[in-house]
């Protein structure tokens, strides 16, 4: 056992100074691996906070059924085009069930706002239109609507417009909004000139669900500034299902009283906007294994030329009785030292590369936290490394054994 070990120590040692007399080839294997670690580590880390995170918006929503009547499209002016209409009335025949205990509509559309009514002032955000006085929102500052949706009225859209708005966090920093502050709201630069609205509440509810930035008002006054009031549409019709209900049994049977519409229990709303970015996983699974490849390439690359570069040292080696495995085992064993060097690289530098594309994601599209790295990344990331490590030994093994051969010794 210890003779074995002796061999393997000085197995180790002639692998490293082997190492060393290609430190620039090395130092750039090592960062290969590194790079490909750690694209694996980010990767993998932003498909579980994906995944996480929409469940996450679902959960806090609250709602157990969704009911759409697809895609939520763009409009010729620039709009928003919400495929349900008379989305009061569904929302009604739907609630009447003894097994739903409320149903209501949400509507979005594109809109401008800002603080000042000049064209050049206003900014293009996402406008939501909730029914009550909160829609499920949960504020962070101000006390929300204070009547709800009183315009909509009997359906007629003839109650009192309160003019209130919830803004979201990058909104209220952006134009250094509190509650309290007025700003103009529109469909286009010139109609929200004519358009002002209080700000009640800031929230980052829907600016988190949606991943952009967020104007929130009562769904009947958004339909109002949106013109939308005549064909009353909206993006979605949700449903809370009654206490003892199947939230799968009710989406059937609302599916079967409505087929012209797509309903789902919130599982599989949530399941259907993930398989809308199949491309978008088949990208980051691709970049995955080019660097992974890569990775493996150059490892194979440098132990090659190591021991082309060699093959009269090997077979000089092999005439004073080195066996064969353990000369195999030299080179092979570098495969494995650039492996776990390049995993550790790897592995360091993904804490500090995940926080910055946190605060990144942060800045741009308001989630916090979308890049989550449990234990099982960096196993991942470890294991990466290893099989390039191995690869790159075994490749490297069998062109030594091509090398130490006596008929090399004169080269």
């Amino acid at each position: 056992m210890a003779h074995r070990l002796r061999k393997l120590a000085a197995t180790a040692r002639l692998s490293a100074a082997q190492l060393r007399h290609e430190i620039g080839r090395s130092v750039l294997v090592i960062v290969a691996i590194a790079l490909a670690v750690l694209a694996v580590t980010l990767l993998a880390g932003l498909g579980l906070g994906v995944l996480e995170t929409g469940q996450d918006r679902f959960d806090e929503a609250d709602q157990d059924v969704w009911i759409s009547g697809g895609a939520v499209e763009l409009t010729a002016g620039g709009g928003m085009e919400n495929p349900i209409a008379d989305s009061h009335q569904l929302a009604a025949d739907v609630e009447e069930r003894e097994d739903v205990q409320s149903a209501s509509p949400i509507a979005f559309h594109a809109i401008y706002v800002g603080t000042e009514p000049e064209p050049s002032e206003l900014e293009l955000v996402s406008g939501v239109g909730v029914p009550g006085e909160h829609g499920g929102l949960t504020l962070e500052e101000g006390d929300g609507f204070s009547e709800g949706d009183v315009h909509y009225g009997e359906g007629d859209y003839d109650g009192p417009m309160t003019r209130e708005v919830i803004v979201d966090p990058r909104m209220a920093e952006r134009f250094d909004l509190e509650v309290g502050d007025t700003i103009y709201v529109g469909t286009s630069p010139s109609t929200a000139a004519e358009e002002e609205f209080t700000v009640v509440g800031i929230s980052s509810s829907y600016s988190q669900f949606l991943g952009t930035t967020t104007a929130t008002m009562p769904l009947s006054e958004l339909q109002e500034i949106a013109g939308t009031t005549g064909s009353d549409r909206a993006a979605f019709v949700t449903a809370t299902v009654a206490s003892g209900a199947n939230r799968g049994a009710v989406s059937d049977e609302i599916q079967e009283a409505h087929p012209e519409y797509d309903v789902r229990t919130s599982e599989e709303q949530f399941e259907s906007m993930f398989e809308d970015q199949v491309l978008l996983l088949a990208s980051g699974t691709a970049l995955v294994v080019l660097a992974v490849v890569a990775g493996v390439v150059l490892t194979v690359n440098l132990l090659a030329l190591v021991a082309s570069r060699q093959r009269g040292e090997l077979a000089a080696l092999r005439a004073l009785g080195l066996s064969r495995w353990l000369l195999t085992g030299i080179i092979g064993g570098q495969g494995i030292v650039l492996g776990l060097c390049g995993g550790l690289l790897g592995l360091l530098a993904t804490p500090p590369a995940a926080f910055a594309l946190n605060h990144l994601a942060a800045s741009l599209v308001g989630f916090e936290n979308l890049l989550r790295t449990p234990p099982i990344v960096y196993l991942a990331g470890g294991a990466i490394a290893v099989v390039v490590g191995t690869l790159g030994a075994a490749v490297a093994g069998w062109r030594t054994s091509r090398y130490a051969r006596l008929e090399h010794l004169a080269e």
